[in-house]
């Protein structure tokens, strides 16, 4: 917890006392915490678990927009621009978070103008992401895309083992498409093929990195 923006410019005595204030909730994987719509006035700090966060067309498919993990933090949009929430948040694995409302956020930013510097830092940095995201949909091909979103999962999720790093990223096949922007069979391809090379080895929801220099230059 300590890890996120939130709490980044606080000193213990001060981190210790937000919390205190913040509210705990718990989710099993595919439980939704909010969905694209809702009126929210509540930002969420992950302790423990991965959530997606995704969106909706019209006709029924679904993006991923991200996959956020322990000490990410999300939904502080509705802080700042009140309205409905963006995109749908759910639990892809067993999940413990932490929210606070907008009147206790609001009560913080005016003591401590050094949080809101943190808070817009991260902001930054989740526009900046949106806009390679998008950048990636246009010029690069959807194996390259799987490339650099593995290197994603793996830098978050990943931990070493004997053969490589393994990252248990919690995904279905689906939500890995999803992620990237692109069907189920043109990603299963892409992964079949890294397999055949030996750069990685498909493990039930996770995936076990061997070679990571070559998905690097594939990512490019």
């Amino acid at each position: 917890m300590r890890k996120a923006p939130l709490f980044a410019a606080l000193d213990d005595e001060a981190a210790g006392r937000l919390m205190q204030s913040m509210t705990q909730r718990h989710l099993e994987r595919g439980d939704v915490l909010f969905h694209e719509g809702d009126q929210g006035d509540r930002l969420y700090v992950i302790r423990e678990g991965k959530i997606k966060l995704g969106r909706r067309s019209s006709d029924g498919r679904e993006n991923l927009v991200a996959i956020l993990g322990p000490g990410e933090m999300f939904g502080e949009l509705s802080l700042f621009d009140p309205g409905p929430r963006t995109m749908t948040a759910t639990a892809v694995a067993e999940t413990q978070l932490m929210g606070i409302g907008h009147e206790d956020l609001s009560g913080l930013l005016s003591g401590r103008p050094e949080v809101a510097k943190v808070l817009l830092a991260a902001l930054a940095k989740r526009l900046r992401r949106t806009n390679e995201n998008l950048a990636d949909l246009v010029f690069t091909d959807v194996p390259g895309r799987v490339a650099k979103a593995l290197l994603d999962l793996a830098n978050r999720f990943g931990r070493p083992v004997e053969d490589g790093i393994l990252v248990s990223h919690d995904l279905t096949q689906e939500e890995l498409a999803q992620l990237v922007g692109a069907s189920r069979e043109t990603v299963n391809k892409a992964l079949a093929d890294f397999a055949s090379r030996g750069w990685l080895r498909l493990e039930a929801r996770a995936v076990l990195i061997q070679d990571v220099e070559r998905l690097k230059r594939r990512a490019r």
